[in-house]
């Protein structure tokens, strides 16, 4: 039997917990001086697929980028509304715990929840995620977007590792099962 593929949060927050502004803004991101990428490449090289929901994937959208992000990995965003696929995106509109399960199930690398905060939450709630990189900036916003949800949810950790990025630092954890 092959090893169940492991579903990774990656994602940057501010020291209080905010992952944008009330605005969706990141701008707060942007001026923290980094190094190189903050690990972002190394990590995309262990994942071969994405998810995400549908507010995250409309702001991509709005971003004007020259081609979409993850052009070269499955990606899947979760809505309600049933869309039409395109080259680069499968729209899911089923059961996210049993289509997830099917996932992990499946032969290849990682899959990493790029987004948003809703689905994040239900996938803590459901226990889908088994490892939280999170990458600290020295920013305070004071209200925002938070990484985690008001909920009735537990999950224990395990520290992996640490690194520094210049300002940034990485937090990565491993969920105890």
């Amino acid at each position: 039997m092959t090893e169940k593929r492991n579903l990774a949060v990656f994602i940057a927050t501010t020291l209080d917990g905010y992952i944008a502004t009330k605005e969706d803004s990141l701008e707060w991101l942007f001026k923290v001086e980094g190094e190189g990428d903050n690990g972002y490449s190394e990590f995309y090289e262990t994942v071969d697929t994405v998810v995400m929901g549908k507010r995250t994937y409309d702001w991509l959208m709005e971003q004007e980028l020259e081609e979409f992000p993850y052009k070269n990995k499955a990606c899947y965003v979760f809505t309600r509304s049933s869309l039409e696929n395109t080259d680069d995106v499968k729209f899911v509109n089923e059961d996210v715990t049993k289509f997830v399960e099917k996932l992990k199930n499946r032969e290849g690398k990682n899959i990493w929840i790029v987004g948003g905060g809703e689905l994040l939450f239900y996938f803590i709630k459901e226990k889908l995620v088994d490892e939280f990189i999170v990458t600290v900036a020295p920013a305070i916003l004071g209200k925002g977007i938070p990484l985690f949800k008001e909920g009735d949810y537990e999950l224990e950790l395990s520290l992996k590792g640490t690194r520094t990025f210049n300002q940034f630092v990485e937090l990565h954890y491993e969920v105890k099962r």
